[in-house]
């Protein structure tokens, strides 16, 4: 009799774990709590033809019964009422990235933390390029199901909050974290239950070859007393700037001049990227030619082009105060106009106001934040504040008081005026772009 697999999300990395279950002899079936996205539906008849059952429009019992385990969408909160139907069933959930890791023997290499991963996946995925077949998936958008039936040295593996709080056997050859700060208390029901949920991938049975973490995160430099075989990165000893420079164990890799990423927490994702790499055997001189050529990924403090003295960057992935702290801190001595707001997440704004204190002459505020974050940039004795109704109009405005940076780093959701993050950071340079 075949296994029954159930799928929950019509999503990219459901179809993908579909048909990977399906290939491996699977009784597949697919539930979706919505109606299906007019992009899906030409892939509903093909997986359909392959012998996949698929529901949309809520979860029912047929679905649900006689389910040897589920594979989850990253979306799916755990309060949620599926979720609740399958525990009183027991039948075990999983994350895609767990039922990848379960049929394939390629080694994972995972980034997780609040800020910086996809980054840091990237730059991983193109150092090791440079020696080996080491392609990017998880939560950066490529599924990892959909790489087990290829040859590859490594996996390496964006893994978010979501995808960690599902895993219970994953096991990375080295597991980096980024940093930790909050971010989506709702939906794990509070900040200890975020903390928990990425700590679950360095700890107990799922404990990696290596760790790599943050020494100048407080919380994370405590919890490296709790894993094994720990590197740190922005310390004093494992892998550090010194001179303009920085070195892994005593050795020079690379200039800060050299690197094409700005601010330090791009340093600190070099940092991460030469730790892993170096910990998988690559040359110094390898590492450093790598790190050079590399492109960063869109809209993070993305460069977007020199105009009439002003520089312009796209930063709309800082869709919280501690992402937009980062890109804020990134500028030193010169005037940075600021265009901030959105979907407001209802996070404390002190830090980031101290921030935009020290660091930003002009705040051009948008969205449905404006009010209140206009209220806390006075409260903190930031004044200097211009309301605008749309991104455009804030551009234009930013552009006639002749800064010498505009940056878009929004600290908030994007969905009051566009369609998603990217939506608003293309938005932003098609715009600049067509000055």
């Amino acid at each position: 009799m075949k296994e029954k697999v159930l799928i929950l999300g019509l999503s990219k990395s459901g179809i993908s774990a579909a048909i990977a279950a399906n290939k491996r002899g699977a009784d597949v079936y697919i539930t979706e709590g919505k109606e299906p996205k007019e992009e899906y539906k030409s892939k509903i008849e093909e997986l359909k033809e392959l012998g996949i059952h698929i529901e949309t429009g809520g979860h029912t019992d047929s679905f649900i019964e006689g389910s040897s385990f589920a594979i989850t969408s990253p979306g799916i909160p755990p309060k949620s009422e599926i979720f609740q139907k399958l525990r009183e069933r027991n039948i075990p959930i999983i994350s895609e990235i767990e039922y990848a890791y379960k049929n394939t023997n390629t080694p994972f290499i995972v980034i997780t933390g609040t800020n910086g991963k996809t980054t840091t996946t990237a730059l991983v995925s193109h150092i090791l390029s440079k020696n080996f077949s080491a392609p990017v998936c998880g939560n950066i958008g490529v599924p990892p199901t959909s790489l087990i039936d290829e040859k590859h040295d490594f996996l390496v593996c964006e893994v978010s909050s979501f995808q960690a709080e599902m895993t219970e056997k994953f096991k990375a050859k080295i597991a980096c974290w980024t940093n930790f700060t909050p971010d989506h208390i709702d939906w794990h029901g509070g900040l200890e239950n975020y903390f928990k949920a990425k700590a679950k991938l360095f700890l107990g049975s799922q404990t990696p070859e290596y760790a790599v973490l943050n020494a100048q995160d407080s919380r994370l430099a405590e919890f490296a007393k709790e894993c094994k075989n720990v590197v740190m990165f922005d310390d004093d000893k494992d892998c550090y700037i010194k001179d303009g420079a920085i070195y892994y164990q005593g050795e020079e890799i690379i200039t800060l001049a050299d690197c094409p990423l700005i601010g330090h927490h791009n340093y600190q994702n070099v940092m991460c990227g030469i730790a892993i790499t170096k910990l998988l055997g690559m040359k110094n001189e390898d590492i450093r030619e790598q790190i050079m050529s590399f492109t960063p990924p869109e809209h993070r403090l993305e460069k977007v082009r020199e105009m009439d003295g002003i520089t312009f960057y796209n930063d709309s992935k800082a869709t919280n105060p501690e992402a937009s702290i980062v890109a804020i801190d990134s500028f030193n001595d010169v005037d940075v106009a600021l265009i901030l707001g959105g979907r407001d997440k209802n996070t404390d704004l002190t830090e980031m106001c101290k921030s935009i204190n020290k660091h930003i002459h002009t705040v051009l505020l948008i969205g449905e934040a404006t009010q209140r974050f206009e209220e806390n940039l006075i409260k903190n004795g930031f004044s200097n504040i211009i309301k605008e109704t749309s991104m455009e109009n804030a551009i234009d405005k930013a552009i006639s008081l002749k800064p010498d940076v505009i940056l878009l780093s929004p600290a908030c959701a994007s969905f009051d005026m566009f369609k998603s993050y990217e939506h608003r950071g293309d938005v932003f340079k098609e715009y600049v772009l067509s000055k």
